[in-house]
């Protein structure tokens, strides 16, 4: 894996990700659904790991519809055991993350949800030419997401619960901001990042592209 072109990458999606939160934050707080800093924080640290999600799938590179598939489970796990932990670790943030902000987030069920949809959001970007669709991943994604969630539980033995309380938010505003947050992330790695990318870094060459490509 290039990770320097991962970086560039990471950098030319986060950027405008990071400036269309900061004016949904002006907007929530202009329509007195004020967020407190700490809860700012964690959100613009959350998308900066959504883009990094992102940017290790390789959905910064879309091409035409071109879908490879495995739907074998469990066959790949036992024969890349090294591939399979690196898909459990990129989830568990996404699991420590979601109670940490969301009140509505503190039982497993709803964790693993999330984690399965989103990583079902990813598997099915992939299909346009920028890595396989595996249901292995799927598997792995969402056990990283339940990992990340029992780290969330140690972690409030530690913390005190009137801090956690200045960072998490409740009620029906929870879903919408959520989908908010991944909807920016998204859409930051398909329509400026490239833009960003060809005005800041020379393009990748056809060489490295391959080398992603067979990355995955």
């Amino acid at each position: 894996m290039d990770w320097e072109l991962c970086a560039k990458h990471l950098i030319c999606g986060y950027i405008p990700a990071a400036a269309a939160l900061t004016l949904l934050f002006i907007l929530l707080n202009s329509t007195g659904k004020k967020r407190t800093p700490g809860h700012i924080l964690v959100s613009f640290v959350f998308c900066f790991y959504l883009v990094g999600i992102l940017t290790m799938t390789g959905i910064w590179y879309l091409g035409s519809f071109a879908p490879r598939i495995v739907l074998i489970p469990f066959l790949d796990m036992i024969r890349s055991p090294l591939q399979t932990a690196l898909n459990v670790l990129l989830f568990i943030p996404l699991g420590l993350f979601l109670p940490l902000l969301y009140r509505n987030c503190e039982r497993i069920g709803k964790v693993l949800l999330v984690g399965f949809l989103v990583s079902l959001s990813v598997e099915a970007l992939q299909m346009f030419g920028c890595g396989t669709s595996d249901v292995n991943d799927l598997i792995t994604n969402t056990i990283g997401a339940g990992l990340g969630f029992a780290l969330w539980k140690l972690l409030c033995v530690v913390i005190p619960g009137s801090r956690l309380k200045t960072i998490r938010i409740e009620g029906a505003q929870t879903r919408a901001e959520l989908i908010l947050l991944c909807a920016i992330s998204l859409a930051a790695m398909l329509t400026v990042q490239p833009l960003l990318y060809h005005a800041w870094f020379s393009a990748a060459s056809p060489d490295k592209i391959r080398m992603w490509e067979a990355s995955f």
